[in-house]
């Protein structure tokens, strides 16, 4: 070792993501007060997690990564041709979530999908209407709709080391986060934590289980925080989500509506209908009218303006995530859906101006400038990863 890598002063930016922390949520609980010198308000974009965390890893706006839904209208490029038939098995075996959950890992293999697949509740008698559009990881080289390098793009081809769990199993992650930071040799760790959304999905923000798991959190970073400290001269802890969680106070059968008009689905029109919009393809020119009166006449929602949507920039080019945009009121679900039959205690998705809405920012040093977007989070990450890299090392992924 040289004299110039004895001198080198080893720095850590230890980034954590916590899906669904809201702002809302995080100030009813203390969290590594001591520790942390800034909390804060994040606003999230329009959509879910699948246009969240493309924005958070390329800093690009939806219409430029090119991620929204998981479903969009295609019926030239779908790959679920042949899947029409399954809808001749038996409902309740094919409707069961389970057996819908193991389907659609089973499709995942047969497909070559590398990205988050989930079939939900999507109609296999219509499935082949439409495309998948996240078939490919996120994370993984190319795996950017848009064609946008990521994050990880830049740190490999500048061959800087990192450690980013890929699993699903918190503890798990934790410990191969751990792992690496214990060698001292990567200057980024990225860790996703996921079971928080699940648990505020299912209990709603003000459950026991909740804060339980958000003081299991702060005991998990905190150990992380001071291990990683006594293995370098400098740690920077990043703490983020990607959007909060509005507990549901009411369903609302929008699907039920639009059925009841009569209108024929592929042939009329086409719909995706998720757990807080209903998005609309028009195949025939008298669906439209239809189907935007009958969206008139329910109050739990409105439709969104070409302006409202380019303001969320989801003003994608042609056609690809929808025609017409239906919102739902923040606390509303639409029950049953493409989603799910079942009623959710929480859910997110809703308009980003909702104060459930809002994501949450927390760091352990000052930061300038202070992210106050989801898309900040892209340039704060890399203007902090600054440690250099020794030859020849490679990512830890």
């Amino acid at each position: 070792m040289s004299d110039a890598d004895k001198t080198t002063k080893k720095r850590l930016t230890l980034c954590v993501f916590i899906d669904a922390l809201g702002w809302e949520i995080l100030q009813r609980h203390s969290f590594l007060d001591d520790v942390l010198v800034e909390k804060g308000p994040l606003d999230t974009i329009f959509g879910y997690s699948s246009t969240c965390d493309p924005t958070i890893i390329t800093g690009k706006m939806p219409r430029e990564h090119g991620h929204f839904a998981f479903f969009a209208y295609d019926p030239k490029k779908s790959p679920f041709g042949w899947y029409r038939y399954f809808a001749l098995l038996p409902k309740f075996l094919m409707e069961r979530g389970r057996v819908r959950a193991k389907f659609s890992q089973i499709m995942k293999r047969v497909h070559g999908f590398t990205g988050y697949f989930q079939l939900y509740n999507m109609p296999f008698k219509t499935l082949h209407l439409f495309n998948y559009t996240e078939q490919a990881n996120i994370f993984d080289p190319g795996g950017i709709n848009g064609g946008q390098k990521t994050l990880f793009d830049e740190l490999r081809e500048t061959k800087t080391p990192f450690c980013r769990p890929a699993g699903f199993v918190e503890s798990e992650s934790i410990a191969e986060a751990e792992s690496a930071i214990e060698g001292g040799k990567v200057p980024f760790v990225f860790l996703f934590l996921g079971r928080l959304d699940a648990l505020l999905h299912e209990h709603g923000t003000a459950s026991p289980i909740v804060s339980e798991h958000i003081a299991w959190y702060e005991g998990e970073v905190r150990r992380l925080y001071e291990k990683a400290s006594a293995q370098y001269d400098e740690v920077h802890l990043y703490l983020f989500s990607d959007h909060g969680m509005t507990d549901i106070t009411k369903v609302c059968d929008v699907m039920g509506r639009i059925n009841a008009l009569g209108l024929r689905f592929g042939e009329d029109y086409a719909a995706a209908f998720d757990s807080t919009m209903a998005r609309f393809w028009f195949l025939k020119p008298h669906a439209r009218e239809a189907i935007v009166a009958a969206l008139g006449e329910e109050p739990q929602g409105r439709i969104l303006s070409d302006e409202e949507l380019a303001g969320y920039g989801c003003d994608f080019p042609g056609e690809t995530y929808g025609e017409l945009f239906f919102l739902m009121n923040p606390g509303v679900l639409i029950c049953p859906s493409h989603m799910g039959v079942k009623p959710l205690a929480g859910m997110h998705g809703f308009a980003p101006a909702d104060k459930d809405s809002t994501a949450s920012f927390m760091a352990s040093v000052p930061t300038d400038p202070k992210p106050k977007r989801l898309e900040d989070l892209y340039a704060l990450m890399r203007r902090d990863i600054a440690s250099p890299v020794p030859e020849g090392e490679r990512a830890l992924e």
